[in-house]
């Protein structure tokens, strides 16, 4: 088994420390990725994103996707999410955002309320795909 640093400069900067991402590999036909949780994070600015629950989930997919894109995989190619929402009250908001990226494709998931998340945020995703 082989396992690589994934990189991305279209997604936010690591404010820890840790990876955004890793790919693991078997060989050449069976890899697997799998994504640090991701926040609000404008990449382009570095700056923590003001609104609510449903722009912040938009810029966190946002920041999903890209990541997807740099480990040559995508969002139809994801077989697991982990959401972890500050308030339970927010995730109705938070679903119809998510929908929207997933679509048909819909991975298993698991949702977590949690008391506080790194800068505030509202919501923090971090997903495995196959590539």
């Amino acid at each position: 088994m082989k396992k690589e640093i994934l990189y991305s400069n279209k997604a936010p900067e690591p404010i820890g420390p840790y990876s955004q991402g890793i790919y693991v590999s078997w060989d050449s036909k069976q890899q697997m990725l799998f994504t640090s949780g991701q926040v609000a994070i404008d990449p382009a600015t570095g700056n923590f994103i003001s609104g609510g629950i449903k722009e912040q989930t938009k810029q966190v997919m946002e920041n999903l996707s890209a990541l997807l894109k740099e480990g040559k995989s995508d969002l139809k190619k994801v077989i697991k999410t982990t959401v972890f929402i500050k308030n339970m009250d927010d995730f109705a908001a938070m679903n119809e955002v998510y929908a929207e990226y997933f679509g048909e494709s819909k991975p298993a998931r698991s949702t977590v309320e949690v008391a506080r998340l790194p800068k505030d945020a509202l919501v923090e995703i971090e997903v495995i795909a196959y590539i």
